[in-house]
C-alpha cells in the first residue's frame, strides 16, 4: 500500500486532520514557517533584482529532520498549509527545504477542518499557486526594505530599538491624526427643549421634542434663543397636526469576515484584536470534543469575503426552519460587501456543523473559547435569518407655530434578533400614541431643556481602528492585528479602557515620518501599494516589478534624510537640573516610555530622574508651575509640579488666562481657548505674548 505524508502547520490541526484519513496516511505538523528572511541583515540583494536570501529559522532544524524522515518514507507529500497568500509561502518554503523537486508533491488546501473538506481537497490536489507565493515575498521585502532602510534613521533621531514598518506606520499616523483632531477641536453649544404633554384619558404624559417652525428645523444655538421660543410658547395650545404610522424592516447582518469578527468581539467581549485571532485559530484547528475527539469548529479565520457555500446555506436554512419556524428563513439575499479589495479567496467566518450549538459545547469549551463561538454562530444563523419588522407611529405637533415631533417603534416581528440584537434592539417612544389623532386634546405639563456641546471625534479603538484600515485598503486580515500589537509593544500607542492614546515617543516617530517619508505613511500610496499586492496574486503583475518601482523614491528620501541628520548635530539637550550625586547639569534622554533626565557621566554616574517639561503656566490652584507628565502607560497630561500636595490636572494645556463667563482657567483647542468648565462652554481667540506675559505677572 502506498504511504501518504500530510503537511500542515500546527499538531493541532494535524491530530484533527488524522481522524479523518486511513492508517496509510500520517499527518505532521511544520509549526509554522521553516524558513525566513535572516534578522541580522537585509537579507535582500538591492543590487540584482531584489533577491531574497531565505535561511532556516533558528530552532527549526529538528522539525525539519523529522519531516524530512517521514518524506523518505512516503511515496507521496500533500501541503496542506492554510488557504492564503502566507499559507501557500509556507507550503513553498517547506518545498525546497525538504528537497521535494524529485519527489511526488502537491498542494492541497480546505476552507473548513471537516472530513468532507479534507478527503475532497485531496481529490483536487494542484501544484503550489507562484502567484499566491509571490504576492507574499512582496509584501516580506517591501515590509524588510521599510524596516531595515528607516528603522537606523528613528535609532540615529530618537533611540534605539525603533521601528518603522509600512503598514504600522500609516496606522500610527491615523492614530496620531486623531489626536491632533480631538486637540484642536472646538465644542459648539446648543440646547434641547422637550415638552410633557398630558393627554386626555392617559396617566404617563406624551414626550415630545422640538423640531421648529412651518419653514423647517431649528438649532437651537444658545440660550437667549431658547428663552425667545419659550417666550413665544407661553400659554400656547398644542394641537395634533398629522399622524403617520408605517413599517420599517432592518434587515440581516452579513456573517462574519475577519475585520468585522474582531470589531463584534471587541465590542461585545473586550477581546483584543490579537487574543480574537488567537482563540479563533483554536476554534479553526481543532478543539477535543467528549465523544467526538478533535474537531474544527469554525471555517478559515482570514478573509474578506461574506460568501457562503450552497451546503451550509441549505443546512442553515432547515436548522432555522425547524427550531425557529418557516417564518424566520431569510430569503438568502445577502449582498456581498462594497468595494474593489474584496479577494474572496475563500467563505465568510461560520460554524463548521451547525448542529454543534453554543449550548451544546459549552462544557467542553473554555469561557473565551465559548463565548467567541457562540458570538461566530449567532451571527452565522442572523445572516440566514429574516429582518426584523418594527411598526412605526409619528406624530407631528403645532404650538403657535413652533413644530414638536413625537414617535415610538415596536417591535412586531423579531427575525434574526432572535438569535442575534446587534445594538441591543427594543421597542422604544412613546407607548400611547396609538390612541393619539388630529382630535387628541392635548395640555401642556411641563417643558424641559438642557444645555448640550458637541463632542469631538471619538479615540480610536482596536475595533475602529481595523474598520478604518478595512475601509481604506489598508492591509489585510492576517495583518490588522500584528499590526496594532506592534505599535502597542513599541510603545508608540498605549490602551486605556479600549481607547488608543498616543505616547510621546509615538508622536516623535509619527512626526518623522511624516517630515522624511511622506509617502510611507500616506494613506492612499499604502492602499494603492496593497492593491498591487492583489494584481501579483492575480497574475497581472510581477512581483519584482512592484518592488522596482518602490524602491527608487524610497532609496531618494532614505539619502535625504541622513544628510539632513548629518547636518544636525544630535546632541542630548542638558538641563538646569542639577544631579544630586555627582553635581553635573543632567540631560534629556529618550527611554522606552519618552524622556527622562540623566546624569551626563554615565557609566561613572548612573543617576536618573523622571524628566517634567515646564509650560510656563502657572498652577490655577496654588499657583506653582504646570508640568509636562506622563501617566504610567505613557500618555501625556498637564499636572502641578508640587503633586500629589497641589491634585491639579488637564488632559489640555491650560492657559494663563481666565474665563469671562465663569472665571476658571481656560484651555488650549487648536488656535483657540475653551473654558475648562465644560458647563460654561466660553470660547475666545489665543492671547497674544504681551498679553501672556502680563496674565502671569498679575497671577
Amino acid at each position: 500500500m502506498p504511504k501518504y505524508l500530510v503537511i500542515v502547520e500546527s499538531p493541532a490541526k494535524a491530530k484533527t486532520i488524522n481522524k479523518f484519513l486511513g492508517k496509510n496516511y500520517t499527518v505532521i505538523a511544520s509549526n509554522g514557517h521553516v524558513r525566513d528572511l535572516p534578522k541580522s541583515t537585509m537579507g535582500i540583494d538591492l543590487e540584482h533584482n531584489f533577491e531574497p536570501k531565505y535561511i532556516t529559522i533558528r530552532g527549526k532544524g529538528e522539525v525539519l529532520a523529522a519531516l524530512r524522515k517521514e518524506v523518505k518514507k512516503a511515496d507521496k507529500v500533500y501541503l496542506a498549509t492554510d488557504p492564503d497568500r502566507e499559507g501557500e509561502a509556507i507550503s513553498w518554503h517547506l518545498y525546497y527545504a525538504l528537497k521535494l523537486e524529485n519527489k511526488k508533491c502537491s498542494r492541497i488546501t480546505f476552507n473548513e477542518i471537516t472530513k468532507n473538506a479534507v478527503k475532497e481537497s485531496l481529490k483536487h490536489a494542484r501544484e503550489i499557486d507562484m502567484d499566491l507565493v509571490d504576492a507574499q515575498q512582496a509584501r516580506r521585502v517591501l515590509d524588510r526594505i521599510v524596516g531595515y532602510k528607516i528603522s537606523p534613521l528613528l535609532w540615529a533621531k530618537i533611540k534605539r530599538g525603533l521601528s518603522a514598518g509600512r503598514v504600522q506606520s500609516v496606522a500610527l499616523r491615523l492614530i496620531c491624526d486623531r489626536e491632533e483632531e480631538i486637540s484642536a477641536f472646538i465644542p459648539e453649544e446648543y440646547w434641547s427643549l422637550d415638552a410633557f404633554l398630558n393627554v386626555k384619558g392617559s396617566k404617563k404624559p406624551l414626550e415630545a421634542k422640538f423640531a421648529g417652525d412651518k419653514d423647517g428645523k431649528i438649532e437651537i444655538k444658545n440660550e437667549e434663543q431658547l428663552n425667545k421660543i419659550l417666550a413665544e410658547l407661553e400659554g400656547a395650545e398644542f394641537h395634533v397636526d398629522s399622524v403617520k404610522t408605517g413599517e420599517r424592516i432592518k434587515k440581516a447582518p452579513l456573517p462574519f469576515t475577519t475585520s468585522t469578527m474582531q470589531q463584534d468581539a471587541s465590542s461585545k467581549l473586550n477581546f483584543p484584536t490579537a487574543k480574537t485571532m488567537r482563540i479563533a485559530q483554536q476554534l479553526y484547528e481543532g478543539v477535543d470534543i467528549k465523544g467526538k475527539g478533535t474537531v474544527g469548529l469554525i471555517t478559515y479565520l482570514r478573509t474578506d469575503s461574506t460568501r457562503i457555500s450552497e451546503e451550509a446555506d441549505k443546512n442553515a436554512r432547515e436548522f432555522i426552519s425547524e427550531t425557529y419556524g418557516s417564518d424566520f428563513v431569510g430569503n438568502g439575499q445577502v449582498s456581498k460587501k462594497d468595494g474593489k479589495n474584496v479577494q474572496d479567496a475563500h467563505e465568510a467566518i461560520r460554524p463548521t456543523y451547525i448542529e454543534n450549538t453554543p449550548a451544546s459545547l459549552k462544557e467542553q469549551l473554555s469561557r473565551d473559547q465559548f463565548r467567541l463561538y457562540q458570538l461566530i454562530w449567532n451571527r452565522f444563523m442572523a445572516s440566514r435569518m429574516s429582518a426584523a419588522k418594527y411598526e412605526t407611529t409619528s406624530v407631528k405637533i403645532d404650538a403657535n407655530g413652533y413644530r414638536f415631533n413625537a414617535s415610538a417603534s415596536k417591535i412586531v416581528f423579531d427575525g434574526f434578533l432572535t438569535v442575534y440584537n446587534i445594538d441591543n434592539e427594543k421597542s422604544k417612544g412613546n407607548v400611547i400614541l396609538k390612541s393619539i389623532d388630529t382630535s387628541t386634546e392635548l395640555k401642556l405639563k411641563e417643558f424641559d431643556h438642557k444645555q448640550h456641546f458637541t463632542q469631538p471625534p471619538a479615540h480610536y479603538t482596536e475595533a475602529t481602528l481595523v474598520r478604518t484600515l478595512e475601509e481604506q485598503g489598508i492591509g489585510r486580515p492576517s495583518t490588522y492585528a500584528p499590526t496594532i500589537s506592534t505599535i502597542i509593544a513599541r510603545r508608540y500607542v498605549v490602551k486605556e479602557k479600549k481607547n488608543l492614546y498616543m505616547t510621546e515617543l509615538g508622536e516623535a516617530v509619527n512626526t518623522m515620518m511624516k517630515k522624511a517619508f511622506p509617502s510611507i505613511v500616506d494613506v492612499h500610496f499604502t492602499a494603492t501599494m496593497e492593491a498591487l499586492l492583489d494584481m501579483v496574486e492575480e497574475g497581472k503583475v510581477h512581483w519584482k516589478s512592484v518592488v522596482e518601482n518602490f524602491y527608487p523614491d524610497l532609496k531618494e528620501a532614505v539619502e535625504a534624510a541622513e544628510k539632513e541628520l548629518e547636518q544636525v548635530t544630535i546632541e542630548d539637550e542638558v538641563t538646569d537640573v542639577v544631579c544630586d550625586q555627582c553635581g553635573r547639569n543632567m540631560v534629556v534622554k529618550y527611554g522606552p516610555y519618552g524622556k527622562f533626565l540623566a546624569c551626563p557621566g554615565f557609566p561613572d554616574c548612573r543617576n536618573t530622574k523622571p524628566h517634567f517639561e515646564k509650560i510656563g503656566v502657572p498652577c490655577p490652584l496654588c499657583g506653582k508651575e504646570v508640568v509636562l507628565k506622563k501617566t504610567k502607560k505613557g500618555r501625556k497630561y498637564y499636572g502641578c509640579e508640587d503633586n500629589p500636595e497641589c491634585e491639579f490636572m488637564s488632559w489640555q494645556k491650560p492657559s494663563t488666562v481666565k474665563c469671562e463667563r465663569c472665571g476658571k482657567y481656560m484651555v488650549e483647542k487648536g488656535k483657540k481657548l475653551v473654558c475648562s468648565d465644560e458647563h460654561c462652554g466660553y470660547v475666545c481667540d489665543l492671547p497674544k505674548e504681551e498679553e501672556v506675559t502680563k496674565n502671569k505677572e498679575e497671577l
